[in-house]
């Protein structure tokens, strides 16, 4: 073997890590998720004309901004991340990339996402994104280890992503853009504390305050997850009420959220991870259920 080929060897296997590493840094599956209510969001606005290229640039504005947020997050949480096993692997615990590096790239991210938001589509949507990312790293970030009020802080910036689309493409709040938020806020709740729940002797270990009720044993979480459940399939006829849906969509967003609840209900009374995870998985299914009826309703 050359030379040559010695050293592209190792410079492949450097560049693939290093992807890895921003592919972890930007927590990509989370962010594609947040992205992907966004884009929906947009795609709902009546009168709105479908373009690939509006997409496009949605996406990757979208991308940049809750990359820079999550980024940021991991900046300020080196030493829990370090505490948990789960997370001790992340690029800046495992000392692969340094803080510096992290907030460059957090920066340029920012302002690239915003720049785009702001060229392509409206200032309001732009303001609501720096709105968003600013709640989550300067709030949401530092109360996770002061109070459990932490997770209705973050649930903001976790429904605003759904509402920027909205604004992008209506660029005004209206009370269909408010409806989408409430959902995505309500859900939140449930989703969050279901994998809470099951992690906890972990946030504990970091001094991460994640839960209504630290004594799993008290089912409070669990009735917590049973009345945020509740709320949201009363919500279910928003969409309708606020122009943006049929009944037969209300109808797959309620079918939705019975099953929600119904694992929510088997959570409390059994109280056990196995159910928890069941919420969970359950929770995963039902945001897009929601976006799905919308969007077959918008076809």
């Amino acid at each position: 073997m050359s030379n040559t080929q010695n050293i592209s060897l190792p410079l492949s296997f450097s560049l693939i890590q290093k992807l890895k590493d921003y592919k972890q840094l930007i927590k990509l599956n989370l962010s594609l998720m947040v992205v992907f209510g966004s884009v929906v969001g947009y795609l709902i606005v009546p009168g709105i004309a479908f373009s690939i290229s509006k997409i496009l640039w949605l996406f990757i504005g979208g991308l940049l901004v809750t990359g820079a947020a999550n980024a940021c997050n991991e900046v300020f949480e080196i030493e829990t991340d370090n505490i948990m096993n789960r997370t001790s692997t992340r690029p800046l615990p495992a000392k692969r990339m340094s803080i510096l590096e992290a907030l460059s790239f957090a920066f340029v991210a920012l302002i690239a996402g915003c720049f785009i938001m702001y060229w392509q589509f409206n200032l309001l949507s732009t303001l609501l994104s720096v709105l968003s990312f600013a709640i989550y790293v300067m709030l949401y970030t530092p109360l996770k280890r002061m109070s459990s009020i932490c997770v209705f802080v973050g649930a903001i910036p976790g429904a605003l992503p759904v509402l920027i689309g909205w604004v992008a493409g209506a660029n005004s709040i209206t009370y269909a853009g408010l409806a989408l938020f409430i959902i995505q806020f309500l859900w939140q709740f449930p989703h969050f504390w279901a994998i809470a729940w099951i992690g906890n002797d972990e946030y504990e270990k970091a001094g991460l305050k994640m839960l209504p009720n630290a004594d799993k044993q008290s089912r409070f979480t669990a009735l917590q997850c049973v009345l945020y459940t509740v709320a949201l399939l009363a919500m279910s006829v928003l969409p309708k009420f606020t122009g943006i849906s049929n009944w037969i969509a209300v109808a797959l967003i309620a079918a939705a959220g019975i099953w929600f609840l119904y694992n929510a209900i088997i959570f409390y009374k059994s109280n056990t991870k196995e159910d928890a995870r069941k919420l969970m998985f359950a929770s995963f299914l039902y945001l897009p259920i929601v976006y799905i009826a919308l969007l077959i309703d918008k076809v």
